[in-house]
């Protein structure tokens, strides 16, 4: 295919061998005056402006630092790191929300060597202190008094030489004193200004020189959905060439006349830059490519920071373009005539996309519908996105196409934090919905089809098509788990491919379906498997269903947990002219809400074999979340809590 001649082709200055550090401060050299990061006012108390290092952003607006602006706070902030006395080899931790400090803190620490461990905000004081000690972390980085405040609860445990805060702790928060009467706690605003008086440009090449691509950048831990969290290390060149596999597929190339990763392109971050999805797509990968970062409010924000920010190019998960899209449609149903007109560009919007030739009269009602509905949808979200990359998890079929019919094409990629993290994406010119893509120019595949039971045999998926688990090798897929050997010895085979433990598809020209984690796929006692991702992705486009986990493991049939949609439960309660109880317990068992809830199931058991359809389930009162600890910080399931926290209700359906 042309397009694959163009990637392997492809040269570019953003193209090359060299260490994370490195990589930006050439890429700040070339885009000195472009702008780099524009961060928003109003939302936290920073240090770097109580310093005078950047001017304030209006509340509620964002302001802008150039690369020249970005690159000199980095270096300063290396040398203050440096006196602070981080050296090569040093484990550092950030715990702080996805913001511009996060990024000049990191580029900071890879600057002087350092290796950054990552941890989330959410996590309790059990899961910091355990994300700080399995490093042997010598510092911290938090973002403000609350997060500083769950550090020093569990200090006795660690071996911190130094805590950095990122903003002004306030009087009377309970940690003024802690940042005022201890010499081991400083703010980012005064590492900056130690960096400053000490700062010297011959130093600070050399500490680049100094750099190794085999040197490890990070430790990140993977979410936890299996398990205990495992430490991935992951070196320069792990990240560069995941950086440069991404570059030749999302990069300017010659072929390619809009929708690149360039120096003209804006994005919004909002994901945690804890995780390896966001700190390569919407953190190394744009700063390479000279792209300017914005930074979201929070995830509750985005319809206005979207507007605001303008994006050209976005990176979310799957749960996040749900929610976009119940938002979107929550919008355009105020009255009982936008209602319809929405529910009706749906519609032509689905079998558009689903046409092989569209035809005339489907082609002017495409059109009629995005004069009437999509023009509006893409405007409310700047109106210059120009494709969006899905990771982190498994996207609705279904969902995708109507962003692709709506213009916000939706490109479905897969990865893992094992190989940093980007192994599959679709090309911007030739997306297939429903697929992960081919895989990335420096990146071999190979399926092991031992893994794969009987019943799911190549004749199943056509004679073109193989189903194993994925193998994968090549210079971005990391080489140990840290300190933990004997579990690093079992994620390679014997021949040095790494096993992602998930099942996909391979189809014509090397596509990748993919199919479920080889660890969930639900057994059922009559000997059929079953994969719960297919069938609880085609629930994210229903106006009532929130949320849906499968269960049928080593039953007879499967089943299901359901999260209804509060507020499409009440709309369609009021359009209908039912009177439902307030109170969600309450809702949840009301036999009307189960027959409207039982309609979506019938519907969606239409699509799937009779051995996976859903036969009974249950309504839950409340969404997985963060706070129950049913969410990762990433929004994926973690099956093995909820199937905990419901066993009583799972096994009622059962009964």
């Amino acid at each position: 295919m042309e397009w694959r001649d163009a990637e392997t082709t492809f040269d570019d200055d953003v193209l090359d061998e060299t260490t994370l550090p490195r990589m930006f401060d050439e890429s700040a050299a070339r885009n000195a005056d472009g702008v780099a990061q524009r961060y928003k006012g109003g939302i936290y108390d920073r240090s770097l402006v109580a310093e005078g290092v950047v001017s304030p952003a209006p509340d509620g607006d964002y302001a802008d630092l150039t690369y020249a602006e970005m690159r000199g706070i980095v270096r300063r902030l290396a040398a203050g790191f440096r006196d602070l006395g981080v050296d090569a080899g040093d484990r550092v931790g950030i715990l702080a929300n996805t913001r511009m400090e996060w990024a000049q803190t990191d580029f900071a620490l890879l600057s002087v060597g350092g290796v950054v461990t990552t941890v989330y905000t959410s996590s309790s004081e059990s899961q910091v202190e355990y994300l700080l000690s399995d490093p042997g972390a010598t510092g911290v980085v938090v973002e403000n008094a609350d997060l500083l405040s769950k550090v020093l609860a569990v200090e006795d445990d660690l071996s911190l030489e130094f805590v950095v805060v990122l903003d002004e702790i306030p009087d009377g928060s309970g940690m003024a004193g802690a940042v005022r009467d201890r010499d081991d706690v400083h703010t980012l605003g005064e590492v900056h200004a130690r960096g400053a008086d000490g700062f010297d440009a011959a130093d600070f090449e050399s500490w680049l020189d100094d750099r190794d691509l085999d040197d490890p950048a990070s430790l990140i831990y993977t979410s936890g959905t299996t398990g205990r969290p495992k430490g991935v290390e992951l070196t320069h060149r792990n990240f560069r060439a995941n950086v440069d596999g991404c570059y030749r597929r999302f990069g300017p190339r010659p072929d390619r006349e809009r929708g690149a990763i360039s120096p003209e392109a804006t994005t919004l971050s909002f994901l945690p830059l804890a995780h390896v999805f966001e700190r390569l797509a919407g953190h190394f990968l744009m700063f390479a490519a000279g792209a300017t970062v914005a930074y979201a409010e929070s995830p509750d924000t985005l319809r206005e920071d979207f507007r605001a920010v303008r994006p050209t190019v976005g990176t979310s998960v799957p749960r996040v373009y749900e929610k976009l899209y119940d938002a979107i449609r929550s919008q355009a149903s105020e009255s009982a005539v936008k209602r319809r007109i929405f529910e009706w560009a749906v519609e032509v919007g689905r079998a558009y996309e689903t046409a092989d030739e569209p035809g005339l009269l489907l082609s002017a009602k495409h059109r009629l519908a995005d004069r009437l509905v999509f023009e509006q949808v893409r405007e409310a979200l700047g109106g210059r996105v120009e494709f969006l990359i899905s990771g982190g998890g498994s996207l609705s079929p279904d969902l995708c196409r109507l962003y692709h019919a709506m213009g916000l094409p939706i490109l479905e990629g897969y990865g893992l934090t094992e190989t940093a993290p980007v192994v599959a994406a679709n090309p911007p010119e030739h997306p297939r919905i429903g697929t992960i893509g081919p895989p990335l120019s420096n990146v071999e595949i190979r399926l092991d089809r031992s893994i794969v039971a009987d019943d799911t045999e190549e004749s199943d998926v056509g004679s073109d098509a193989a189903v194993g688990e994925l193998l994968v090798r090549g210079p971005s897929v990391f080489s140990r788990y840290w300190n933990r050997p004997d579990e690093t010895a079992a994620a390679f085979t014997d021949d040095g491919w790494f096993r992602t433990g998930d099942i996909v598809e391979r189809g014509p020209d090397d596509y990748l379906t993919f199919r479920e984690r080889a660890k969930r796929l639900l057994v059922l006692s009559t000997g059929k498997n079953v994969a719960p991702g297919p069938i609880e992705d085609a629930f994210a486009a229903s106006p009532v269903i929130e949320q849906c986990l499968v269960v049928g493991d080593g039953r007879k049939f499967v089943s299901a947990l359901f999260v209804p949609n509060d507020e499409g439960i009440r709309e369609w309660a009021d359009r209908e002219g039912i009177d439902l109880p307030e109170d969600r317990t309450k809702r949840a068992r009301d036999e009307r809400v189960r027959r409207r809830i039982q309609r979506e199931v019938d519907a969606v058991n239409e699509r799937f074999e009779s051995h996976e359809r859903i036969k009974r389930f249950r309504i839950l009162p409340r969404e997985f979340s963060t706070d129950d600890d049913t969410l990762t910080p990433t929004m994926k399931k973690k099956r093995r809590n909820i199937l905990d926290r419901y066993a009583d209700q799972i096994e009622m359906l059962y009964d």
